[in-house]
């Protein structure tokens, strides 16, 4: 999972810049992401996790493992974002302000996304790395990772609330 853990935290430190959506608003008048969502965050972030988990593919071998696979690394960081940039378009839809903490989406919607990239695009890895006991450690160890790594990303300044 670290290659879906990296690319929320690479966001916030490389984000800026043009907003994915355009500045554009949805049919209900709001924003379609927000101004936190923009290329370079996307791109950045994304990038971050293939580079990491290139790095975790690397460390593998030389320990003789083979668990990841540069289709899962890819998966799993775009995955991650693409499900972050989905909870934004419906946290705008309820009306919920950048920054505004949505209790069980903001931790899990990472999850969503590289899981369900990782399933429809590589159902043999997935079935095989993602057991039971492994998606339960997933859902126990995010909410405690992804708020560790908000209040260290808050302390240095790179996010703006410590959620």
């Amino acid at each position: 999972m670290i290659p879906a853990y990296v690319p929320n935290s690479a966001a916030a430190v490389f984000g800026g810049g043009r907003p994915i959506d355009g500045g554009e608003n949805w049919s209900d008048g709001r924003r379609i992401f927000g101004e936190g969502k923009t290329w370079r965050g996307f791109i950045g972030g994304v990038l971050s996790g293939i580079i990491f988990g290139i790095l975790l593919i690397v460390i593998e071998n030389a320990f003789g493992w083979s668990i990841q696979t540069l289709l899962s690394v890819i998966l799993l960081s775009l995955g991650a974002l693409l499900g972050d940039l989905v909870k934004s378009f419906f946290k705008r839809r309820l009306d919920k302000k950048r920054g505004e903490e949505w209790l069980i989406a903001d931790q899990y919607d990472l999850v969503a996304g590289s899981m369900l990239l990782v399933f429809v695009f590589d159902y043999g890895w997935a079935v095989q790395h993602i057991t039971i006991a492994v998606l339960i450690c997933i859902l126990i160890i995010t909410p405690l990772l992804h708020r560790g790594v908000n209040i260290i990303g808050y302390m240095i300044g790179v996010k703006d609330v410590p959620w």
